[in-house]
């Protein structure tokens, strides 16, 4: 299994810490384009919780983060390769090229970035956007994060996901030509969904030869609609899945996933503040105990990625 530690090691020669940023982007979910309630799990502030205020310029978000995360970096200053400029909030493509040029770039030029992460929607790449991405790659790797989440049409409309799995298919086809890697998000416990649903999920984006897969398990945070729904929702309609549910499926998807893609997520911690369900995925360090006694017991290397 390659972890996305191991990856940023040989690709950059030592640790790399992803900073979250905001570039102040909205969403065709929450515009109005498609919608106005944005995808049905989706937290006020688009995914972006732990990114800092859009208000604030690029390389103001880049020093405020630098300064959260210095206590963490490794006192062998040869072990630490830099940062991950990682636009995480809402759609980070949805916006005039020029303005993506702009912010892309303010961040590529801080010395101490070695790259760019761009989460984003597959119907939300023109190929005016994947020309500039593909010029910026040129410079420093830069990586397009796409939410799929699932590719059954049933589980989609229920999110309000607001495009077709063909759409993903040709984003992906598009990124491959430009030679940009592509991550793809994956989530894992959605309602009705069986497990036989996610593994097929992740089977096709697999198929799609992507750099790297985010398995996200799925979360029940305040203030959205899936909260409403998870209130309201009859036990054998919907329930969150236990942590030794989730480890099984889990571990029937890893022997899926090649040796050569970057597993960038195995779970995932939405804010404590937020949390509603499931309640365990609060406390990460029993999460990472259980998958390592799971992986122990298995082939699968060490999770901590």
């Amino acid at each position: 299994m390659l972890t996305a530690n191991d990856y940023y090691r040989a690709r950059f020669g030592g640790k790399v810490y992803r900073i979250s940023l905001n570039g102040g982007m909205s969403c065709p979910n929450r515009d109005g384009t498609l919608d106005t309630r944005g995808c049905i799990f989706c937290s006020r502030g688009g995914s972006g919780d732990f990114a800092a205020p859009a208000e604030l310029s690029v390389t103001e978000q880049l020093a405020k983060a630098k300064q959260k995360v210095a206590a963490k970096l490794p006192k062998n200053k040869d072990s630490f390769a830099g940062y991950l400029a990682y636009f995480q909030a809402f759609t980070n493509t949805y916006a005039p090229v020029p303005y993506l040029k702009q912010i892309f770039e303010e961040a590529l030029a801080d010395p101490e970035v070695v790259g760019l992460s761009v989460a984003t929607r597959p119907d939300c790449l023109s190929r005016n956007c994947v020309d500039l991405l593909a010029s910026l790659n040129m410079r420093k790797p830069v990586y397009v994060e796409l939410g799929l989440q699932t590719i059954h049409e049933e589980s989609a409309t229920f999110i309000r996901r607001g495009y077709p799995l063909k759409t993903y298919d040709d984003a992906v086809s598009r990124l491959h030509a430009a030679s940009i890697p592509v991550i793809t998000h994956v989530i894992l416990g959605l309602p009705k969904e069986t497990t036989a649903d996610m593994l097929a999920t992740v089977r096709h984006v697999i198929n799609g030869n992507v750099h790297g897969i985010k398995l996200q398990l799925l979360h029940i945070l305040h203030n959205t609609d899936l909260a409403e729904y998870y209130n309201s929702a009859d036990s054998s309609e919907f329930a969150c899945m236990s942590l030794d549910a989730y480890m099984d499926v889990l571990f029937a998807a890893l022997p899926l996933i090649p040796e050569d893609t970057v597993i960038y997520r195995l779970t995932g911690d939405g804010p404590k503040s937020s949390l509603i369900a499931p309640l365990w995925s609060a406390d990460k360090k029993q999460v990472l105990n259980t998958l390592n006694q799971r992986m122990k017991r298995s082939s699968l290397c060490n999770p901590k990625c």
